[in-house]
């Protein structure tokens, strides 16, 4: 069977990416299996600029076909921070719970009560120096008046979606149907599914 490599070391994204892809015609393998590989550094100033530079550099360096993806949280109010440097808001070592407290500081020093907010995934999927296959996916909402919720991960807590009146971190098992990264993998199953 072939192989598809899930570019992230992220336990939590590759709990939501692995149910996405469950019938897909490949054996999805994980980079612990190349623990040799180094992570690059995301200097892109894009979501999709980063997941492509990950998809070629790990397809380069693991020979497999390969899917990356780059994700984070824009809020209105912050000029769309942190974006793409959601992952290292605060600093490296940053707890969530910190980062949140960050996001809330800056939000009264702004002046504002509460902001539309979003969470953005770009996916590429590569092999060799060829991107075959690229979507970009969005969950709008607001930032919650304070953190709610124990599930998800990451940012969760803080982003409340209107339509389920609960934050991520409060939705279960409905996060995947709603959210930016379950709309870019089903875009990325589909693709699979129809590809010889």
């Amino acid at each position: 069977m072939k192989r598809l490599l899930i570019a992230t070391t992220n336990r939590a994204k590759l709990d939501e990416i692995t149910p996405l892809l469950k019938d897909v015609p490949y054996d999805l393998v994980t980079l612990a299996r190349w623990s040799d590989v180094s992570t690059p550094e995301e200097t892109g100033p894009t979501f999709a600029e980063n997941a492509r530079a990950k998809a070629l550099y790990y397809a380069a360096r693991t020979g497999e076909l390969t899917v990356a993806e780059d994700s984070g949280l824009e809020i209105d109010a912050l000029g769309g921070a942190p974006g793409v440097a959601s992952a290292r808001w605060g600093g490296a070592g940053t707890s969530y719970p910190d980062k949140f407290a960050l996001i809330y500081d800056a939000l009264r020093a702004k002046g504002a009560a509460e902001s539309r907010a979003r969470f953005v995934c770009a996916l590429a999927l590569a092999t060799g120096d060829t991107i075959l296959f690229e979507a970009r996916g969005t969950i709008e909402g607001r930032i919650a008046p304070e953190p709610r919720g124990h599930g998800g991960f990451g940012y969760d807590p803080i982003f409340f979606y209107p339509p389920l009146g609960r934050t991520l971190a409060e939705v279960g098992e409905q996060k995947s149907a709603v959210s930016h990264r379950g709309e870019t993998f089903r875009a990325l199953r589909a693709f699979l599914l129809k590809t010889p």
